[in-house]
């Protein structure tokens, strides 16, 4: 790890602090395939605790996993027309395979509703079958023409629930549901506070009756849709004969639901929580919550301090995921400056002084606060300081969103020198008109990122709309996004 050079700082220029702190943390490199990825060890390490953390939530709201193919006959995604109008600019396309010109060509998944339901036709007869609950990791394709490593790439990781119900209700509570397991995700395990509300027809999903999404503010001001769950009402069923017989005796169509969050995840951990430092992780997500830098200066002093840190390290690695930092070729100085660039959320200073004291040096990443702790409670007093990192950095977060959101009467000519400065979270009017929406994008660059659920409301609703000034008809979070 080379610290020849300081990271950009974010206030110069976030894109490129952004781009530093992903490639000189190792979470990620360019790709000989442009527009793709490599996530290398520390970026995966981070990606499986966020999938393990879902996916025990999801199996605990009653959904299994399953997996289904990477190819998807082109005719799938003709049959549902609005889907495929959505999708058509991103698709990749197979059209040889074997040496020989296929009869009907292949999309590489960009998603998978058309076959999961296709198969969901063959396996739902009765509604004895329903609801049907199922989960899907796997890797997505998206022919993206600008691209930025975890945030757009052209091939990306993923799940992507896909669900049957018997009725619309129910169909509109798990999407519901599964945009609150995401929320509770979000908050509290990547310390990233998020709004959640329902997006405008202009921003739904293709072929969804309604999309919900969770958007978290980035320290650039700029919003990250950060996951979305769709009610897809019975448009697929429809299309792919999703039938079943209801328990009155009828024949119906399912009602359908799909919701799914990224590796965009890792991008986002790294804009709601890095500093001029580098990157800052929260402890339930970090590979490694805490690093134990040894300290000496002669040989004496090294054999006693290492045998210490040893010990150390045997002591804590039964309630924490630990690593000892040994090296000879590095003095801690340049150690510290590592492991601050990787966002450890705690070094354990351990020296021959702190020895003869019977202690050891906890440092925090987030804030840098020091607090010596004797090693017969290290143990305890380090899970207890992991646990307040996290909640810090939550409180943190959702302070600075806060402090960068503006409600009450803003007029448009503010809205826009707002958007073309630092940006904001605007919460303000709109008259329902997608004429209105679609001038304040093109002027602005700005979008309505969701009609805020009620929790997130301004305490006194907008009386007009921000662009026409006609009398609003709902309250919209407009801000620049990724």
């Amino acid at each position: 790890m080379s610290d020849e050079k300081k990271l950009t700082t974010r206030a110069q220029d976030f894109s490129a602090w952004y781009n530093e702190v992903v490639l000189r943390a190792e979470l990620a490199d360019y790709s000989p395939v442009r527009g793709c990825m490599v996530i290398r060890p520390d970026g995966y390490g981070i990606w499986e605790r966020m999938q393990r953390a879902l996916d025990d939530m999801f199996k605990a709201t009653g959904h299994r996993n399953a997996y289904f193919p990477l190819f998807i006959p082109q005719s799938f995604l003709n049959r549902e027309a609005e889907h495929v109008e959505g999708f058509a600019p991103e698709t990749a396309v197979v059209t040889h395979g074997g040496g020989k010109e296929l009869e009907e060509p292949l999309v590489v998944r960009p998603t998978s509703e058309t076959i999961i339901y296709a198969m969901f036709a063959k396996w739902v007869h009765s509604y004895r079958d329903l609801p049907l609950l199922i989960n899907q990791w796997a890797n997505v394709v998206r022919w993206e023409m600008r691209t930025r490593l975890f945030l757009r790439t052209l091939e990306f990781l993923w799940q992507e629930g896909h669900t049957a119900h018997a009725t619309h209700d129910e169909a509109e509570e798990e999407a519901r549901r599964m945009l609150g397991v995401y929320r509770t995700f979000m908050e509290d395990w990547m310390a990233m506070p998020v709004v959640t509300g329902r997006k405008t027809d202009a921003e739904r999903f293709a072929g969804a009756l309604r999309t919900y999404s969770c958007e978290a503010m980035m320290q650039d001001n700029k919003a990250l849709q950060a996951g979305t769950s769709h009610n897809l009402g019975q448009n697929f069923a429809r299309v792919f004969e999703l039938t079943f017989q209801t328990e009155s005796g009828g024949t119906d169509f399912a009602w359908n639901t799909s919701w799914g969050v990224s590796t965009r995840l890792v991008g986002g951990l790294v804009m709601t929580h890095g500093d001029d430092k580098g990157l800052r992780v929260p402890p339930r997500l970090a590979p490694t919550e805490a690093v134990v830098v040894p300290i000496w200066r002669s040989d004496e002093e090294r054999a006693r301090v290492l045998a210490a840190a040893d010990a150390l390290r045997t002591a804590l690695a039964a309630r924490v995921r630990v690593h000892i930092d040994a090296r000879d070729t590095l003095k801690p100085g340049a150690k510290y400056y590592e492991w601050e660039l990787r966002g450890v959320p705690v070094r354990v200073e351990l020296g021959p002084r702190d020895l003869d004291r019977g202690q050891a040096v906890l440092v925090r990443r987030d804030t840098g606060a020091k607090q010596p702790v004797s090693l017969d409670t290290v143990t305890m007093e380090l899970e207890h300081l992991l646990a307040t990192v996290q909640n810090d950095m939550l409180r943190a977060a959702r302070e600075r969103r806060e402090q960068h959101s503006r409600r009450g009467n803003i007029t448009y000519a503010q809205f826009r020198e707002l958007m073309d400065g630092e940006g904001a979270f605007v919460y303000a009017g709109w008259c329902g008109d997608g004429a209105c929406e679609a001038a304040i994008k093109d002027e602005t660059k700005a979008t309505i990122r969701v009609l805020p659920d009620e929790e997130f409301r301004s305490a006194e609703a907008p009386a007009t709309c921000l662009k026409c000034g006609r009398p609003s008809t709902s309250e919209a979070l407009w801000a620049k996004a990724y």
